[in-house]
């Protein structure tokens, strides 16, 4: 991605500055932890991403209300939903004004149009725009929203009507996803005509409640506050990420007031900071997951026995103590705990004499070798991959089992493990909706195989019935019911080896006023202010 560079100043202190002698201009600044893959969230899929471009520059038709996993109006000011269930009128905002920046000035305001073009970009292969970025759309196709969309309609400028293949109670918080937040269609339209529809991912316009100034890659992003944000002016004036992703950095930086909320400390580091009289430490428990996962269609890892004896080698226990230092638990599925019909065991205890009579049994005692691709970044869900990877590779080496470990720039890592490059890879995820559908479907379902995020490769029929199933049912029992057997083929089949759900920090200045915590960890300034 090309980059703009900035000439900042080289102490990133967040300050009062009197402009004019007329008003003072506020700047926050967040001390990320990785650069975006784009800034366009259609096609991007990292946490880093979602927070650097859906929740500054963007808005979907329907979003979480702060801190809750409840749905509520946002770009649809109101929406209707028919009696089966299958036909969703949203009722869309007036008066909504997209950004201008230096190559793009709008002509009209948001309109059905735009949501028209971001959800058919998406789910048709004809729509003229598909093919740009060469995108899989990994989210969208993870979670089925294709097959599940029948038709999209505008009936005037400012009413959209879906309508649904079946009933679907997963629909609405789908909607409500980072992923789908609303592009504008004029903006497509030049940028294409004028031969640089580069700028589309580089510099996008929005409706949300900052403007993208300006990026330099790996260093920092700046944006100014949207003074025509149809949900009200921010109260600050600048917002910059510093990015940064070492996690002692960002405590030192924070410390230093260089930043004023940071991404999630080494879990060594959250005492300290809960001591700081200036400082806040949030927490946020049981919407993650971080995995050890296989990929099926490299030999011999297609054979569940393998699989079972590489995930009974791992000492998950010595990992969470290692790695997440108290901050963590070990997991018993891929399903968040505080989530419904989430299942307590996983089938994997360590057991390295179990391992070693698998490999045997399966005519690989000795003779494996194994790539095991390792985050370069901190994760929620896995704060220092490097070092779980060390402790497997000795777990694995212990049954006799060679294991290489490999690593690629962030982008890259995740570019190369969507196309099924690696052997074995960690990886995870925050839950975006708070439904165990979101986290099943995105790492394990039969169209994450096509999209991406499937990074497992495997599609199992009754599986994937059994998530069919569970997005129609209205019934909680009933769907707690499937997800139970939907992790017992889990446990059984072993595509992925859950490792930890960790307990996610996130510290605080106090000096930063109506910070709310995410539900799914994500980070969301529109309504922050910071005293001056």
């Amino acid at each position: 991605m090309k980059s703009t560079r900035l000439i900042l100043r080289t102490a990133l202190v967040a300050s009062t500055i009197l402009m004019g002698g007329q008003a003072y201009a506020k700047t926050l600044v967040y001390c990320s932890e990785a650069s975006p893959e784009t800034f366009n969230p259609m096609i991007g899929t990292a946490d880093s991403t979602m927070d650097a471009a859906a929740k500054p520059i963007f808005n979907r038709l329907v979003e979480f209300k702060p801190g809750t996993t409840e749905v509520g109006p946002a770009l649809a000011e109101s929406w209707d939903v028919s009696e089966d269930g299958k036909v969703y009128t949203f009722h869309l905002r007036h008066g909504v004004k997209f950004h201008t920046n230096a190559q793009f000035t709008p002509t009209r305001e948001f309109n059905a149009d735009d949501v028209l073009y971001t959800f058919d970009r998406q789910r048709n292969a004809d729509n003229p725009y598909h093919k740009l970025s060469n995108a899989s759309y990994e989210y969208f196709s993870a979670l089925g929203l294709g097959p599940l969309i029948e038709k999209i309609e505008k009936l005037d400028d400012h009413t959209v009507r879906f309508t649904l293949t079946s009933a679907n109670v997963t629909f609405l918080p789908s909607i409500a996803l980072d992923y789908l937040s609303i592009l504008s269609l004029e903006q497509t339209e030049k940028m294409v005509a004028a031969g640089t529809p580069e700028l589309i991912d580089q510099a996008p316009v929005g409706t949300g409640p900052f403007i993208l100034e300006a990026y330099a890659q790996d260093s920092q992003i700046r944006y100014a506050a949207n003074k025509d944000y149809w949900d009200g002016a921010p109260k600050i004036d600048t917002l910059v990420f510093a990015i940064t992703p070492e996690p002692t950095v960002r405590v030192a930086r924070l410390k230093a007031n260089e930043c004023q909320v940071a991404a999630p400390p080494p879990p060594g580091a959250v005492a300290d900071l809960k001591n700081d009289p200036e400082v806040t430490v949030y927490n946020l428990e049981g919407q993650n997951i971080g995995v050890l996962g296989f990929n099926v269609e490299h030999k011999p890892l297609g054979d569940a026995r393998i699989r079972l004896a590489l995930a009974k080698a791992v000492n998950r226990q010595a990992i969470v103590e290692a790695v997440y230092q108290g901050a963590g638990s070990v997991a018993g599925s891929v399903v968040p705990p505080a989530q419904l019909g989430a299942a307590k065991d996983a089938g994997i205890d360590y057991d390295p004499e179990g391992a070693k009579a698998l490999l045997k049994e399966a005519g690989h005692e000795g003779d494996l070798s194994i790539a095991l691709w390792a985050m370069p970044v901190s994760r929620p869900y896995n704060p220092n991959a490097r070092r779980m990877a060390e402790m497997i590779q000795a777990d694995w080496n212990a049954i006799g089992v060679k294991t290489e470990i490999v690593s690629f720039e962030w982008a890259e890592y995740l570019t190369r493990t969507a196309k099924g490059e690696h052997d074995a890879f960690l990886l995870g995820g925050s839950s975006d909706n708070g439904d165990p559908d979101n986290m099943l479907s995105y790492l394990l379902s039969c169209d994450g195989v096509k999209g991406g995020s499937n990074r497992a490769r495997w599609c199992n029929a009754d599986f994937e019935k059994l998530l069919q199933d569970a997005r129609v049912a209205a019934d909680p029992k009933e769907r707690a019911a499937l997800y139970g057997k939907a992790q017992a083929i889990l446990k059984a089949e072993v595509p992925v080896a859950p490792i930890a759900h960790s307990v996610v920090s996130i510290p605080v200045r106090k000096s930063v006023k109506n910070y709310v915590l995410d539900a799914f960890g994500r980070q969301n300034f529109a309504n922050v202010d910071i005293a001056e």
